[in-house]
């Protein structure tokens, strides 16, 4: 089988984008009743973000280097991470509607720029029609099938009585779809057509393992690349996925395992250890650079190429708590491993207000506002880095789609080749906290070709070569690119 995935998902930076939090616009009249926005999230309140705030930020993507944003659910929801969908040709009117969404296709793509939009095609919400219907109609409603009820009468808000009807993680308002009835899977079918119909570049699915039913996500991938062959399919799987990744389903999914290992790592014994015990990852216990080593190279070789050239990396999510809280406050640690996420096959993805120092612990505190209205607590520097490294990925192809090739383990330090026809880069990183001297074998180096620093990670570092050595003094908690210069 020929594995074919966008081209485009393999060159871009994305930007996560959680709307509640991210911009408002004073564009869009907004009720009385929402949370101050300089104050700590809650789990229920709102904010009162939109999608026209979120294109009057453009700009300011752009010279991030952004090129692609993928958004947490937009649809109508009662709810502020919008997971509980009530109508899924709405967006939410809170965030603009429809027509805010089409005004922020039309000035992103006019920038040459993606938007990827949450498919929650697993379960829905009580107040989506049908289970409404269900709730307001008890056994005489037409669209039972719809959902999986187990008994009479239903209890869809008393907390003290068993949920009778299957719902996501027994979360009664959550209702999980039938998708084994052919009308949920067609009305589903649909609406992923529709959106990219409208314009979306893709998808992000939510929670995809808890749909079971036999073809439902090769339907999906014939009906989606149908319309647009372009379009980004990429599945929230926080584990190993090779069922999904084989070319008739998914193009890719959110690479928790290259997450927990770079931030075992990076941070290694510095993780705080409750802001990952409920997690679906495990950055747990710490690794050596050795260890690192390994995991990577079984990473690398666990799904084809062409599917490791379009897995979505990150570092931290709206599911997770802010690196630099897992970190401890560990800069150093957060600075390495965004280097290694932006040098690393695949597409790297931003949470938003990681560039500029954002903190968090778990939901609903990682899900704060971005303070637009106060600069002066933004973390410059960390804005610099990110801003640097998505420059030097954007400059040198083989940081995309180049051939990786593991130099060096040993001690802290870990030293890798990404190179194609035209170039070739060695990263290395000591994440000890005392200074390491190395000896590299430059087999990924042409005979006789120099080295130019093209990006350093923290204090000062030595290179000199010799014809099949290159020595590198690495400062503690540290790193640094090369690039081959003849």
């Amino acid at each position: 089988m020929i594995i074919q995935t966008p081209d485009w998902v393999k060159h871009a930076v994305f930007y996560q984008i959680f709307p509640d939090r991210f911009a408002q616009s004073s564009r869009l009249a907004k009720p009385d009743n929402l949370e101050p926005w300089d104050t700590p999230p809650s789990p229920s309140g709102y904010k009162g973000g939109d999608l026209l705030g979120v294109v009057e930020q453009l700009d300011y993507l752009e010279r991030l280097g952004v090129t692609a944003v993928y958004f947490t659910p937009i649809f109508q929801s009662a709810c502020n991470h919008r997971y509980h969908t009530h109508d899924y040709y709405q967006v939410d009117p809170l965030l603009g509607g429809n027509a805010a969404l089409h005004e922020l296709l039309e000035a992103a793509h006019q920038r040459n720029m993606k938007v990827v939009l949450d498919g929650v095609f697993n379960h829905a919400s009580r107040g989506f029609f049908y289970f409404n219907d269900i709730l307001e109609n008890g056994p005489s409603s037409p669209w039972l099938n719809w959902f999986t009820i187990q008994s009479w009468p239903l209890s869809a808000y008393d907390g003290t009585r068993i949920a009778n009807y299957l719902a996501w993680g027994n979360n009664r308002a959550l209702p999980k779809f039938n998708t084994d009835n052919p009308q949920v899977r067609e009305y589903l079918m649909q609406v992923a057509e529709y959106w990219l119909r409208q314009g979306i570049d893709g998808w992000r699915l939510d929670v995809p393992f808890e749909i079971h039913t036999p073809g439902f996500w090769e339907e999906f991938r014939r009906r989606v690349k149908a319309i647009n062959p372009e379009a980004y399919i990429v599945g929230e799987v926080w584990w190993d996925s090779r069922q999904w990744l084989q070319g008739d389903q998914f193009d890719g999914v959110m690479n928790y395992l290259f997450t927990e290992s770079v931030i075992a790592f990076t941070v290694g014994e510095r993780v705080v250890s409750e802001l990952v015990a409920d997690r679906s990852y495990d950055p747990i216990p710490a690794l050596n650079a050795e260890a690192y080593a390994d995991k990577i190279d079984w990473l690398l070789q666990l799904y084809p190429w062409e599917i490791q050239l379009t897995q979505l990396n990150l570092l931290d999510s709206h599911d997770t708590a802010r690196l630099i809280n897992i970190a401890g406050g560990d800069a150093a640690g957060v600075h390495l491993a965004t280097l290694l996420l932006m040098t690393f096959p695949g597409a790297p993805s931003i949470f938003y207000g990681d560039e500029i120092g954002l903190r968090g612990n778990q939901d609903p505190d990682c899900r704060r506002t971005f303070p637009w209205e106060h600069p002066e607590t933004w973390d410059q520097a960390v804005l610099a880095y990110h801003t640097d490294l998505i420059k030097l990925r954007h400059n040198h192809p083989a940081l995309r789609t180049g051939r990786y090739q593991r130099l060096y383990a040993a001690d802290g330090v870990y030293a890798f080749a990404r190179s194609n026809a035209a170039e070739t880069l060695l990263i290395a990183v000591n994440v000890a906290e005392q200074p390491r001297d190395v000896q590299i074998a430059v087999d990924a180096f042409a005979p006789g070709h120099s080295l130019k620093e093209v990006a350093r990670v923290y204090g000062e570092g030595n290179v000199t070569s010799a014809d099949t050595q290159l020595m590198i003094s690495l400062p503690p908690r540290a790193g640094l690119v090369l690039r081959d210069g003849a």
